[in-house]
């Protein structure tokens, strides 16, 4: 922030340097800053209160959030971006895209950790998501409503709904892979192996 001299704020604001002076005194306008030689020193922030001036805020962003879980989904992630874009597009929103990679129950990712800063930071308008299992996959109330604290929306593009079957098999999938990833050896080979049979069985359920 920006400081001015007794001589140079007095200037600005059409005021003598004894007006100040006096103010400081009667306690009307303290300086922001006085050196141990006793001069003051006022601030930028007390230069646009006296003369009314608001400090402009940038407008807040629409931003479009996309993860896979895996470097190995590129193409899926591609997929999912150029749909988040098109919808975003249509809408007329002005958008940034911010690309995620990782697990849906990992909360220290990058882009996501960028993204809730902007959030708290009041530079968020709207998050547009593809899938609400896309944004997180556990705690998704509790994010959203951090966002309405800070006047953030959340806009889900697909909403349909999952059976409950679907979401507890998604869900623990998701957890076991997690927690194989963890494993070496042999140990992790029963664990992919477990996953893969139990997919499997579930689509033979389903079908």
């Amino acid at each position: 922030m920006k400081y001015y001299s007794i001589g140079e704020f007095a200037k600005l604001i059409g005021k003598s340097q004894q007006t100040l002076r006096n103010w400081d005194k009667n306690n009307v306008l303290k300086p922001a800053y006085v050196a141990p030689s006793g001069f003051r020193y006022y601030s930028e922030e007390q230069l646009h209160q006296i003369l009314g001036i608001k400090k402009a805020t940038p407008p807040k962003k629409v931003v479009g959030y996309c993860r896979v879980s895996s470097r190995k989904q590129k193409d899926e992630l591609e997929r999912q971006v150029e749909a988040v874009r098109t919808y975003m597009i249509a809408k007329g929103y002005s958008f940034e895209i911010i690309e995620d990679i990782g697990s849906g129950i990992n909360y220290t990712k990058k882009g996501l950790s960028r993204l809730i800063d902007m959030v708290c930071n009041h530079e968020v308008e709207k998050i547009v998501v593809l899938y609400k299992d896309r944004f997180v996959r556990f705690g998704f109330e509790l994010i959203e409503q951090i966002c309405q604290r800070y006047g953030t929306e959340i806009e889900i593009i697909d909403q349909t709904e999952k059976t409950e079957e679907q979401e507890l098999v998604e869900d623990l999938v998701q957890i076991i892979t997690v927690f194989s990833c963890k494993l070496q050896g042999k140990r992790a080979n029963r664990v992919k192996k477990m996953i893969r049979e139990w997919l499997e069985d579930d689509s033979v359920h389903q079908s």
